[in-house]
């Protein structure tokens, strides 16, 4: 049986542990944050092209960018799968969650995304944007990382405000907030990660 002071080491550590395989995986959250920039700037674009009457086609392949996302989720399964090979680290029970948590959420807006579009409609963007700042700010709760929790709020706050906006700049509007809640806390992790290695 541990005694009080074995079980907040043991805690703290496993807490330390999951924190350091985040910051390890800075490079696949910089890689998603950017994946949904290009993917929600691209779609804004091409809204932007068709309405303008610009292109004639653009209509077929508005859309198109989103088909990334599927992609991305095999690269990351690929990546993570290698490293985890090379590394050989078990994963605490902080780490399986949040991975889990993170996978079982991509999934759904993936599925969301692509076969309840016409169903979510305007809504379909700020759903998104609130679905994705839980993973956000519960990998910040977890870690008992302040910026991480920060942008998954602010995150989650954007995704709300994204319903007094017209749906045409939802996609913009996705865009900024990839920047926000995503690429920053991934380059963060980056930094923090090769400074310690220093």
């Amino acid at each position: 049986m541990l005694t009080p002071e074995e079980s907040l080491l043991l805690i703290t550590k496993i807490i330390q542990d999951t924190k350091n395989r985040l910051k390890e995986n800075g490079f696949i959250i910089i890689f998603w944050g950017i994946l949904m920039f290009v993917v929600t700037l691209s779609q804004f674009i091409l809204f932007q092209l068709e309405s303008k009457k610009i292109i004639d086609f653009v209509y077929t392949i508005r859309n198109w960018p989103v088909f990334l996302y599927p992609l991305g989720a095999i690269f990351t399964f690929v990546y993570s799968w290698k490293k985890h090979r090379k590394n050989n680290l078990p994963l605490n029970i902080i780490g399986r969650i949040l991975g889990s948590l993170g996978w079982i959420i991509g999934m759904n807006l993936m599925i969301l995304g692509f076969f309840f579009e016409s169903q979510l409609g305007k809504v379909l963007m700020p759903v998104f944007l609130i679905l994705l700042s839980f993973i956000i700010t519960l990998s910040g709760i977890a870690i008992k990382f302040k910026p991480l929790l920060i942008c998954g709020i602010i995150l989650n706050l954007i995704g709300f405000a994204t319903f007094h906006f017209e749906w045409q700049y939802h996609s913009l509007i996705a865009s900024i907030a990839s920047v926000i809640g995503i690429i920053i806390p991934g380059i963060w992790f980056n930094i923090n990660q090769k400074s310690e290695h220093v």
